[in-house]
């Protein structure tokens, strides 16, 4: 059956959930926001995440033991014609052939030259081949005022952006992201933004979901995220930055603060006449 209610256009304001927002929800210990998970995720009125999450692990770890061994490392099962490599995307590119798709995911504040990494996608996509890029827009924010500025989430991400940007790498290239393909010489470059709120508040269906696993990979990442700039980058002692991450965590649990962030997918067409 077709679906009755497509996702609102991407400018469109996220509507919030009233049924989140009232004033007996315990945000500290975040309940309502668990409960609320577990009712998007599986409609389960109970708190199945903790239980979710081990389940989840004790699958993936049975599974990834059954994955063959080659040159020392384990892989997936994978077809006869598909093999994978390890190196340095922001290296020299060596592969001795060029390729019909290229698709690239999930690398803010990962890269230091982002031109030359679309540039080198560019040269490698054979004429007529596609390249597409997909990233974040990092910065948090909300359409209805309700992420301040003096709260510990808002100061975290703000100070995490700085820290990625003076380390030379830009947090936020998705915006970005069409442009350089259109500067490297792709053509046709087609963009979509994508609104991804942070939890469970919002009132449609499939962003409340959307929203409950972001909570959830964010949350689980938060410490890997901070650390090592908070610590090595900026000068925090690893003690005042989990204060400052178990007060974070208060905040994305909280379902009074809509918090948000952008993420864009960006592709587009090498010409079919080209040389290089």
């Amino acid at each position: 059956m077709a679906d009755t209610n497509p996702p609102a256009p991407a400018d469109a304001p996220i509507e919030a959930d009233p049924d989140l927002t009232t004033d007996e929800s315990d945000s500290t210990l975040g309940d309502d926001v668990l409960v609320a998970s577990c009712r998007a995720v599986c409609g389960q009125m109970v708190d199945c995440v903790p239980a979710f999450r081990s389940r989840y692990t004790a699958s993936l770890t049975s599974s990834i033991e059954a994955y063959p061994m080659e040159n020392n490392r384990r892989y997936h099962a994978v077809p006869p014609n598909v093999k994978f490599e390890v190196d340095d995307c922001e290296a020299p590119w060596t592969f001795s052939e060029k390729f019909n798709v290229i698709h690239c995911r999930y690398l803010a504040a990962a890269i230091a030259d982002w031109p030359k990494l679309v540039g080198q996608a560019y040269q490698f996509t054979k004429p007529g081949g596609y390249s597409e890029f997909q990233d974040y827009m990092l910065e948090y924010y909300s359409e209805d005022g309700t992420l301040s500025e003096d709260l510990s989430i808002s100061k975290w991400i703000t100070t995490l952006l700085d820290a990625s940007r003076d380390f030379g790498r830009d947090p936020c290239p998705g915006p970005k992201l069409a442009g350089w393909m259109r500067d490297a010489g792709f053509q046709d470059v087609q963009e979509t933004k994508y609104k991804l709120p942070i939890g469970p508040w919002p009132r449609d269906k499939h962003l409340k979901t959307v929203g409950a696993w972001n909570l959830i990979q964010i949350e689980e990442g938060l410490e890997a995220f901070t650390l090592r700039l908070f610590t090595q980058v900026l000068g925090w002692r690893t003690e005042e930055v989990q204060v400052l991450l178990a007060n974070v965590r208060k905040d994305l649990r909280d379902p009074k603060i809509h918090a948000q962030f952008d993420f864009y997918v960006a592709y587009g067409q090498k010409p079919v006449d080209a040389t290089g």
